[in-house]
């Protein structure tokens, strides 16, 4: 199945259309039943260099964050490590919720969130990352897009870690199949397309910058998900 970019409904419609709240609240709800916290977790645990936890706040950002419900999921977890951090959501359009962000207040966690385009933050001046974090956000881009964004995060981070859709037959078979589930047309039509335009084999190992200082790691995470980090060697 070759990679194949369509618009997503969900990206043209207002924030607060009823059918893009009911698609965000689908997304939520397949975010927990593909297990990309639990990925995001273990890559965070098993990457991060051990001298920074806990010895500071960490620098997490979020690219394409949407509600942030996601990383605040994320947070609760990280918490329990002693972890504390400064997040930034980076959203064309942010959509997070006062109760999202009084989470990340009850944890002392400081947010902030910025709506930009990802081009424009990356090229900016605000601070590097320690985590760079990208879920179900890769796979709007084109190739030549893409390369020139995770040239930009390799230059703002030292560690990046993506979860995006799995392009597979038994991924779309499966897409096609989310009003089995109670998902809106937005929904349905948005998985299809996502599923289309996800990663395979080394792809996005192949658009990052090709230098020796990074680690990079490529894989299954789960039947419908496709893993992507990258570690500096520092």
């Amino acid at each position: 199945m070759r990679r194949r970019l369509q618009p997503e409904l969900l990206d043209t419609l207002p924030p607060q259309d009823p059918q893009a709240i009911a698609s965000r609240a689908d997304l939520r709800r397949l975010n927990f039943l593909m297990g990309h916290a639990g990925y995001l977790m273990r890559a965070f645990c098993g990457l991060l260099p051990t001298n920074l936890l806990p010895s500071r706040p960490l620098r997490v950002i979020e690219l394409g964050a949407g509600d942030g419900t996601l990383l605040l999921r994320l947070a609760r977890r990280w918490s329990t490590l002693g972890v504390k951090a400064e997040v930034t959501l980076i959203d064309r359009q942010p959509v997070v919720s006062g109760e999202t962000q009084r989470g990340f207040a009850d944890l002392d966690w400081s947010l902030n969130c910025v709506a930009s385009d990802v081009f424009s933050w990356l090229k900016s001046t605000s601070p590097n990352a320690d985590v760079l974090l990208a879920n179900l956000f890769l796979h709007h881009f084109e190739d030549e897009s893409l390369t020139n964004l995770l040239r930009l995060a390799a230059a703002r981070t030292n560690l990046f870690i993506a979860c995006e859709p799995r392009r597979s037959a038994f991924a779309l078979t499966a897409a096609h199949s989310l009003a089995l589930i109670g998902c809106n047309a937005v929904t349905r039509h948005d998985a299809v397309v996502s599923v289309r335009a996800g990663f395979a084999g080394q792809e996005l190992s192949a658009l990052w910058p090709a230098t020796t200082e990074w680690k990079l790691s490529e894989h299954f995470a789960g039947p419908f998900s496709h893993g992507f980090s990258a570690r500096r060697n520092v």
